[in-house]
């Protein structure tokens, strides 16, 4: 079976025109056949089709059993430290409305796995139509750091409740908004000094802060064999605001 590498089937997407396809959700039960028009259930539905399309195509993947992590798919079942999947998606007409990450389980398990930062994000910019039509508007293939940004009082744009940090939210890469106050992210280097500070505030992580760099730089080195730059978040934290 062929592999593909997440460029290879980004690309193959494209030029098998998937801004030209249209599509349609049904659900049937008993007697009753209907048209799905709710498009909070679009998201999930295309990563199953993206795992129908592999299917059909015969290349080879295999899917994460961790549900709760990135990625979704591996595209070398024989190396699942490179070329790993994660799809998203979100309805085109809005802000991106999906999680990228549980914070606390994400902060661990990239000190265990740091290739786990490499994941290469395929998300879909659909759109659906008053009688229920989804196609496809946009579709990118980002890195981690390409599609988040920090907020007012915290690294990174985080779902935030009773001052504890749950999720880790994307923020608006694909558009010169002059009202947008936070740039994406310029490097990984920085992503992750964004991730240190916010394990500091976050007072469920904050006694794991004074030895998170040193965990994470030499689990880094360990896999890479070279060593990982990582700026204090003071340092540059206001590279990252707009100023208009």
């Amino acid at each position: 079976m062929p592999r593909l590498s997440a460029q290879e089937l980004y690309n193959r997407l494209l030029q098998e025109h998937i801004y030209d396809l249209t599509g349609q959700i049904r659900f049937e039960l008993g007697d009753v056949n209907i048209i799905v028009k709710q498009r909070d259930v679009v998201g999930n539905i295309i990563q199953e089709w993206l795992q129908g399309w592999l299917d059909l195509r015969r290349i080879e993947y295999s899917v994460n059993e961790n549900t709760q992590m990135p990625p979704d798919f591996f595209l070398d079942p024989t190396n699942l430290t490179h070329n790993m999947l994660e799809v998203k998606a979100f309805y085109r007409n809005a802000s991106p409305g999906f999680d990228i990450a549980d914070f606390r389980m994400y902060e661990e398990e990239i000190i265990e796995r740091p290739y786990m930062l490499d994941v290469d994000y395929l998300i879909f910019g659909y759109d659906m139509s008053d009688d229920g039509i989804v196609t496809v508007r946009d579709l990118w293939l980002k890195k981690v750091w390409e599609i988040t940004r920090r907020m007012e009082n915290w690294p990174l744009n985080l779902q935030v409740k009773a001052g504890v940090v749950h999720k880790i939210r994307p923020g608006v890469w694909y558009t010169a908004n002059t009202r947008q106050q936070f740039r994406m992210f310029n490097c990984l280097e920085d992503f992750v000094s964004a991730i240190e500070e916010t394990v500091y505030q976050n007072p469920r992580t904050h006694d794991a802060a004074a030895t998170w760099r040193t965990s994470f730089s030499n689990s880094y080195f360990q896999f890479y064999q070279r060593n990982i730059i990582i700026p204090r978040w003071q340092d540059i934290r206001d590279n990252y605001v707009v100023r208009n």
